[in-house]
Parts: C-alpha cells; structure tokens; sequence
C-alpha cells in the first residue's frame, strides 16, 4: 500500500462526519426479506463509531426490497407502479428495523426520505441542510433514504449512489463509504477470469477497468456504474470514498486495506458551488459564442452579456443556468444576474455588465450535450 493510498484510507478512518450507504442487495432479499443479522451487524458497527463521537449519516437502500416478501413478490418487480407499492409496505418496516437496532445501543435514529430532485433546488436544499444540523447537533442518527413512492428516475437508474454523494457533499462530510454485495472494484466483472480488485484509485480520469459489473441478487437497482460516478462527485468536492461489501464496512472504517480507495481532490469548493455543479436543476441554457467559451475556460472572467449569442428557457434572477457553446456542449453552470426576459440585447447600457459573476460559476467536468 502507497503512503497517498494509506492518507485516503486514514483519512476516512479520522473524519469526524461520513456518510455510508448500504445497498439493498445487502441488506435484503426479495424472497426473504430484510436480512436481520446484516443489518444488526452494519448498526452495531454503526452505532460504536457514534458512541466514540464521530457523526454517522446513513444512506440505505431496501424499501422496495423490504416490500416485496409481505406482498408475495419473488423478485423485485419490473412494473414502476408495483415497485412504488412495494416501497410504500417496505418503508416503515425497513426504518422500524433501525430504530429497533439502534435503540440497542441507546441511540435515536430520524427518517429522512430525499429524491435527488428535492436538493436540486435551493429552497429544499437549505430546508434539508438545517435539518440535517439539527439532527446531528440532536445526537440523531440521520437514516437517508429514496422517496421511492414517488421517484421515478431514482428507481430505474440506482441513484441513491449518487443520493448519498449529494448529501455527503450537503453535509460536508469528511468521509463516504459505499457498501455493496461485491468486495471492491475489479478490473472486470469479478468471476471473469484474470480478473483482480483494485485497491486504489489515485485519479478516476485514469481508471481502467470494466465497471459493466452487476450483484445478483435481484433486488438492487444500481451497478458499479452508478458507484464509480458517485465516487466521482464525492471525490471532486474533496471527500474520500471507500467501495467495499457490508461485511467490511468496520474495517473499511477503521482504515483497514479493503476494498477500493478513492483519492479525493485537493480542493473542497464552497456548498452553494458544489450545489451548483452537481444538484441544481437549471432553469434555462445561455448561448455564448466562441470568445467567451476561451475566456471561461482559460481565464478567470465572467461571463458578460456581449457574449450571448441566445437564450433558451424561462428563468429570474439568480436561477441556475448551463452555458453552451457554440458546439453545443454544456462548459459552465452559473447563477445568472439577469431574467431571460431582460436576455439578450435588453440590457442597454449595462450590455458590457457581468450576466453570470465568476464567483457564481463553475466549469463542468467534461461537456455534455
């Protein structure tokens, strides 16, 4: 193990707030139910690394998976609506089994129920961030988990991988562990011949592996894919990210040598920043042409109005906003100054003003389109 692979590890060992977000398939069967040994063994971990001081958020899976054995469902359901039933029985017998377990050691736990939509816009966004301090400052063990009775996209895509970067990131915390069925990132799916687990991954624009790898146990939503990307905006807002299986995760936090190390950024951007790059749900696009793209991206300016070629969208001042250019990709996310109704060619003598503060902006990762 490299000196930079021991500093990620000890890293996630030593924060004094993390985030760890356990998947259905380990908590869960859809013939069997919720797994009591399993998540009893994940809340005493859980629930001894409070009781030492530290702040535990728990992002956890399992509603639809909970639901399906009370309704008589083998596996878990393909139908949206048959999923959404089964997470509506499954809920309230998934966080009764955690407010049971944790009770055990004397802690009170709170039902926190997000979709990815509710941080992407800022009043909700805020409203969640002062609730998580209250329940933290509270001594309450947070329980995060997908609004699946009314989510539709979270459902298909297994984003509550990336549900718990985005509340890693709203919390500030030091540290994010994905729990999974499977022990690490391997370099191709782990029953594949000659394929081996990757321990560390120093910059994730130089992984190499087949991240095409699934569980098998039916009930879970999401992949390796959905992991690595959440990997991605956790370690881009500077949080250290450890991949490994439930039955790791007290080693895993404890700095052991499981599992797989993501190294984090070196810079953590201000939240109303890391909102903006990776929850905010834009209200328009700016179009602006090839000068002002080299400017954003090579220099520190603004974005201003003689830039803007054209408009797309209905938006006020202060809502997010993608700014395209001329190619059509997607190189910046920024507070706009201006309405679109005031957009462009509106602004008369205040044409050479800042439509977009560089404060208020940040370059995407890659342009998408």
């Amino acid at each position: 193990m490299t000196s930079h692979e021991q500093e990620v590890r000890a890293a996630v060992a030593s924060a004094r707030r993390v985030v760890v977000k356990v998947g259905s398939s380990s908590l869960a069967s859809a013939r069997g139910g919720i797994d009591d040994e399993a998540l009893t063994d994940l809340v005493d971990t859980l629930a001894a690394l409070v009781k030492s001081g530290r702040e535990v958020v728990l992002v956890t899976s399992g509603a639809i998976a909970a639901g399906c054995e009370p309704l008589g469902l083998a596996r878990r359901p393909v139908d949206l609506a048959q999923q959404q039933a089964a997470a509506a029985v499954g809920q309230g017998l998934l966080i009764a089994r955690y407010t049971q377990a944790f009770a055990r050691h004397g802690l009170t736990v709170a039902q926190v129920l997000l979709t990815v939509g509710d941080i992407a816009r800022r009043t909700s966004y805020a409203n969640a961030l002062r609730t998580f301090g209250a329940l933290t400052r509270l001594g309450v063990v947070p329980i995060v988990n997908e609004n699946d009775t009314v989510a539709t996209r979270e459902i298909h895509f297994g984003d509550n991988d990336r549900l718990a970067a985005l509340v890693a990131e709203l919390v500030r915390a030091r540290g994010l562990v994905l729990l999974s069925d499977v022990d690490a990132l391997y370099t191709a799916r782990p029953d594949a011949p000659g394929a081996e687990p990757i321990s560390f991954v120093p910059k994730l624009a130089d992984l190499s592996a087949d991240i095409d790898q699934t569980g098998t146990s039916g009930v879970g939503s999401g992949g390796m894919v959905s992991k690595i990307e959440a990997a991605g905006l956790a370690t881009a807002a500077g949080i250290p990210v450890i991949l490994t299986s439930c039955a790791q995760v007290g080693r895993a936090l404890a700095g052991e040598p499981v599992g797989t190390a993501f190294a984090a950024s070196s810079r953590r951007r201000p939240r109303r920043l890391l909102w903006l790059a990776d929850a905010s749900e834009t209200q328009g696009r700016l179009h602006v042409d090839a000068g002002a793209v080299k400017a954003l991206t090579t220099t520190a300016a603004s974005l201003l109005a003689a830039g803007i070629t054209g408009v797309d969208g209905q938006f006020d001042t202060g809502d997010p906003v993608e700014i395209v250019g001329p190619d059509g990709r997607v190189v910046a996310r920024g507070l706009v100054g201006f309405s679109s109704h005031e957009l462009p060619g509106q602004l008369g003598s205040r044409f050479g003003h800042e439509v977009v503060h560089r404060d208020d902006l940040i370059l995407t990762r890659k342009g998408h389109q």
